[in-house]
């Protein structure tokens, strides 16, 4: 097969080429967009899932669907090390620019808001030189999200932003990737301007992505985050959309696949999408011929197999220390089949140690997001099939 032609698209938040299994996403976003466009009330969204199953993707179509409908939108990732601020400012800068015309003096004031809520960051006392400077023209509004109370600031931000959509009869979707990674105050104060967005009415939604733990994260920072948001777990891909998001690409080349080729590419991917690109890209260029066959998918997979290995596994095992190696391998020896997760006192067995002296190993993997906890005692990898691979090291 043309190497050239290769339809197949692995890679971090990149787009496939057919977007399969996820319409349903879609549409009830085209809803939410609808409501909040005719005033009714909508809850902000959140996106959870594993690593590989395509949330950063979706989350780019989403805003996509919003950019269509003419709404401002910015996106952002968290980062561990990085307070929200900096990154808030430039994405709510960019969706400020893309609400488009406005009365001057109202758009000035809102980005002068932008303007005093990032350069806060650095605080009052601050010299010049050591203060982030946005890049917006406009002002900075004094006395008006800037106090450094980050819950009142992004209060006052999110409702004067949300006041000018709402007097241009449009909306504002701020787009939030790796959500499980900003600080305590931080999704406390989202979570206070969510709710507050919620009560006043005012065109602005957050939609946000993050690892399957991502709701309890939510629900410790405020009791009432459950009720905030509408939650939506990602996961593989059924038979039928990953067969699609195969056939399709191929056929756009004139090239096809038979039966017993998709059942044991959907054996070997389990779904997952990120697989799926990087098994189909691989036996697409080595199989001679189309139809590509079950046969091709058994000469592929080892090499899809390996590249995954060095790529998508092993530059996350890499991040660990021998120690916390120690601890993933025997998270996956203590494994149950079936069972997503493993308790943190099977773990310790399979080590022949107290669980508590295994605190500091779990903590700093959890930390570096290679695994997380979705109930109390019980652990699980991010990124699925991980204890295969480990188990096969």
């Amino acid at each position: 097969m043309d190497p050239i032609r290769n339809p197949y698209a692995p890679g971090a938040g990149q787009r496939p080429p057919e977007l399969a299994g996820r319409g349903a996403q879609l549409a009830a976003f085209d809803v939410v967009l609808e409501r909040v466009a005719h005033g009714r009330p909508e809850r902000s969204l959140v996106l959870t899932g594993l690593r590989g199953v395509g949330k950063t993707v979706l989350l780019n179509a989403l805003r996509s669907a919003a950019v269509r409908r003419g709404w401002g939108t910015g996106k952002l990732e968290a980062r561990p090390d990085q307070g929200l601020r900096r990154p808030l400012s430039s994405a709510l800068h960019q969706a400020v620019r893309e609400l488009g015309p406005a009365d001057e003096e109202s758009a000035d004031h809102v980005l002068g808001v932008v303007r005093s809520f990032a350069e806060r960051e650095a605080g009052n006392a601050a010299r010049l030189r050591d203060r982030w400077h946005p890049g917006i023209d406009a002002p900075a509004v004094r006395g008006r999200a800037d106090s450094g109370d980050i819950e009142i600031d992004l209060v006052e931000l999110f409702s004067d932003i949300g006041g000018l959509a709402a007097e241009l009869g449009r909306g504002v979707a701020v787009f939030v990737d790796e959500m499980q990674d900003l600080g305590a105050d931080d999704v406390s104060a989202l979570c206070a301007a969510c709710h507050e967005l919620g009560q006043s009415g005012l065109p602005l939604i957050v939609v946000g992505a993050g690892l399957p733990h991502l709701p309890a994260v939510l629900s410790a920072s405020k009791s009432y985050s459950e009720r905030l948001f509408a939650y939506q777990r990602i996961d593989r891909l059924d038979r039928d959309s990953a067969d699609l998001a195969l056939r399709v690409p191929a056929e756009a080349e004139d090239a096809a696949y038979d039966e017993e080729a998709l059942a044991a590419l959907y054996l070997a991917t389990g779904g997952y999408p990120y697989f799926i690109q990087a098994y189909g890209k691989t036996v697409w260029d080595l199989a001679p011929r189309s139809p590509i066959t079950a046969g091709d998918v058994a000469v592929g997979a080892p090499e899809a197999e390996r590249e995954l290995a060095i790529g998508f596994f092993g530059s996350r095992l890499e991040r660990a220390t021998p120690g916390e190696r120690e601890y993933l391998r025997a998270m996956a020896d203590a494994a149950v089949e079936g069972s997503e997760s493993v308790p943190t006192a099977d773990v310790a067995a399979v080590l022949g140690k107290k669980p508590q002296s295994l605190s500091p190993a779990r903590d700093a993997l959890l930390k570096k997001g290679l695994i997380y906890s979705g109930e109390r005692g019980r652990i699980a990898f991010t990124v699925p099939h991980f204890g295969s691979f480990l188990r096969s090291c």
